[in-house]
C-alpha cells in the first residue's frame, strides 16, 4: 500500500494497520537509508582520542553458492556495529552464546575479514590492510582466548611460550629474553621456576595467567579478552579480573572484554554494550546501563544475574524460544520474535538507533513509546 509507505517509519509510530504492509519494500528502504548513512560517516575523521573505533562493522559468512561462485546462503554474524573505546577504557561487550561477539573481537582484529564497514587503530584505518601490513600491529593489538587449555601449545615450555613473540618482534635483545620474560612472569604472578615447565603441569587459573603474559610480551596498547574467565572456578576469576586490573592501570592499557557474565562485566568495564543477532541493540557506560537497562533484551540478561540475597525476590524475565538463524533473521526488530514488550510495528519495522542522553544508546519501538 503506496499510501501508507510515506508514514512508516521509527519516527512515527501511531500506526495499527499493517494489513497488506509490503515487508520487502520496507527493508529496502532501510537498507537504502543505512547505505547512505554509512557513506556519511565514511568522510568523518576518526575520533582522536580513540584507541580503537569500529564503524558499520560487518562480517557475513557464505554458507552456499551457486556453481558459478554467487552466494545463495549468507550468515549475518556480525551486522553493522560501531563503538569507539578510548585509552584505558574497557568496553564490555555481553550477549547470548551465538550472538555475534566472539566473531566481532576476531574481526577487529583482522583475523576475520571485515565484509564491510571501518575500523580504526589509533587514528589508522586498518580495515583493508593485508596480512603483510598487519604483521606490525600485531605487537599493538592482542587477544586472550577463551579455553586457555587449547590455546596453548602442548609441546613448548612456558619460558619457549613467552619467547617466541619477543624474539619474532625483536621487542629486547636475544641476549636479554629470558630476563624479560621472567620479569613479565612475575608481574602476571607466575613463579621463576615456572619457566622450564609445560601447560600441561598447570591449572585453569595458571595456564590463564599464562596467556595473558604471552599478550604483554610486546607491550600491546590493545587486548582483546574474549570470555578470559568463563571456564574457571569463581575463586581464580576474582584473580584473574584483578590481574587485568593491576595491569591495566600500571600500563595505560585498552580492553575490549568479551563476557556473557554481566556480574564480571560490571567489574571490569567502564561502558557495555548488548549484542543480540550480530546486532548493538544498547550501549553506554557501565552505571547507567545497569542503573538504566531499556531494552527488553537486556532486562531479561540483567534477570538472570543470582542474586546473593535468598530473601530478596527476583522478577525473572523468561525469554520464549531460541535465538533466530543469523542466516535468516526475522523482519523487523530481530528480537520481536522473543520480546515480551513487542509490539505490531516491531514484526515489521527495525526500531531506530537512538541517544536517550548520556550517551546512552538503544535500538527499541517500545522504548521510543515510553519516551512519548
Amino acid at each position: 500500500m503506496e499510501n501508507q509507505e510515506v508514514k512508516l517509519n521509527t519516527e512515527n509510530a501511531q500506526i495499527t494497520d499493517f494489513t497488506n504492509f509490503d515487508d520487502q519494500a520496507q527493508r529496502e528502504r532501510e537498507q537504502q537509508a543505512l547505505n547512505k548513512k554509512i557513506e556519511e560517516d565514511k568522510l568523518l575523521p576518526p575520533d582522536p582520542e580513540a584507541v580503537l573505533e569500529v564503524r558499520h562493522l560487518k562480517k557475513h559468512f557464505v554458507l552456499k553458492k551457486t556453481l558459478l561462485g554467487k552466494p545463495l546462503a549468507t550468515l549475518k554474524a556480525v551486522d553493522d556495529i560501531s563503538f569507539v573505546v578510548k585509552q584505558g577504557e574497557t568496553l564490555g561487550i555481553v550477549g547470548e552464546s551465538g550472538c555475534g561477539k566472539t566473531t566481532m573481537g576476531r574481526t577487529v582484529l583482522k583475523l576475520h575479514q571485515p565484509t564491510g564497514g571501518q575500523i580504526f587503530f589509533n587514528g589508522e584505518e586498518i580495515t583493508n590492510y593485508k596480512s603483510r601490513h598487519m604483521r606490525s600491529l600485531r605487537k599493538e593489538m592482542q587477544i586472550v582466548f577463551q579455553d586457555p587449555y587449547s590455546s596453548l601449545p602442548p609441546r613448548s615450555t612456558v619460558g619457549g611460550i613467552l619467547a617466541e613473540p619477543v624474539l619474532v618482534h625483536k621487542i629486547v635483545p636475544p641476549s636479554e629474553v629470558k630476563d624479560y620474560v621472567l620479569e613479565i612472569m612475575e608481574q602476571c604472578g607466575l613463579r621463576d621456576y615456572y619457566y622450564e615447565r609445560y601447560p600441561h603441569e598447570f591449572s585453569g587459573g595458571q595456564r590463564q595467567r599464562i596467556c595473558i603474559a604471552r599478550a604483554l610480551t610486546v607491550n600491546p596498547k590493545l587486548i582483546i579478552c574474549d570470555e578470559p574467565v568463563s571456564a574457571l572456578d569463581v575463586s581464580i576469576q576474582a584473580q584473574i579480573l584483578n590481574l587485568l586490573k593491576r595491569i591495566q592501570k600500571e600500563r595505560k592499557l585498552t580492553y575490549l572484554f568479551i563476557s556473557h557474565d554481566l556480574s564480571v562485566v560490571k567489574h571490569i568495564s567502564d561502558k557495555i554494550g548488548v549484542m543480540y543477532l550480530g546486532s548493538m541493540v544498547e550501549f553506554g557506560n557501565s552505571d547507567e546501563i545497569f542503573a538504566n537497562p531499556m531494552h527488553p533484551y537486556t532486562h531479561a540478561l540483567f534477570s538472570a544475574v543470582p542474586n546473593p540475597d535468598p530473601n530478596e525476590k527476583v522478577n525473572r524475565v523468561i525469554l520464549k524460544g531460541d535465538i533466530p538463524s543469523p542466516s535468516n533473521p526475522p523482519m523487523g526488530c530481530k528480537f520481536h520474535t522473543r520480546c515480551p514488550k513487542a509490539m505490531e510495528i516491531c514484526k515489521h519495522i527495525a526500531p531506530e538507533y537512538k541517544d536517550y542522553g548520556n550517551e546512552h544508546y538503544v535500538a527499541c519501538h517500545y522504548c521510543q513509546m515510553q519516551e512519548k
